[in-house]
């Protein structure tokens, strides 16, 4: 299990360290295929869930509802603001991870009950 948009603003220190500010991740120009790879974010399975939203930590004053959630696909977790941060900024995500969203032509894996749980677990400990 990997962390998707691993970044300091984003992820609790107990989760390791992450790999910088989500400012030093950001493109000048979106990925050729950005919209799909906002779905497969958005398409996550929920490992946890929660209510409210999230300020963007660029100052836009926009919030994301449900953006402190975590998200996964059987093998990589992201939070659910990751998407906002792709489209709008165009943060780049860690290449092994846009090989897998790639290789599953954007679809999200079938949910993998024991892996989940177990992804689950990670988390609660961590938070």
């Amino acid at each position: 299990m990997r962390i998707a948009g691993f970044f300091q603003e984003l992820w609790a220190p107990p989760f390791g360290k992450a790999a910088g500010s989500v400012r030093d991740f950001t493109r000048p120009t979106p990925y050729e295929d950005a919209k799909k790879i906002t779905e497969y974010l958005l398409a996550g399975h929920d490992i946890f869930s929660v209510m409210g939203s999230s300020e963007d930590v660029f100052g836009s004053g926009k919030t994301v509802l449900g953006g402190d959630s975590i998200l996964s696909d059987n093998e990589w977790i992201w939070r659910g603001d990751l998407w906002f941060y792709v489209w709008n900024y165009h943060v780049q995500l860690p290449e092994e991870f846009l090989k897998r969203v790639r290789d599953n032509n954007y679809r999200t894996p079938a949910e993998d009950e024991i892996q989940l749980v177990e992804i689950a677990k990670y988390v609660q400990a961590n938070l």
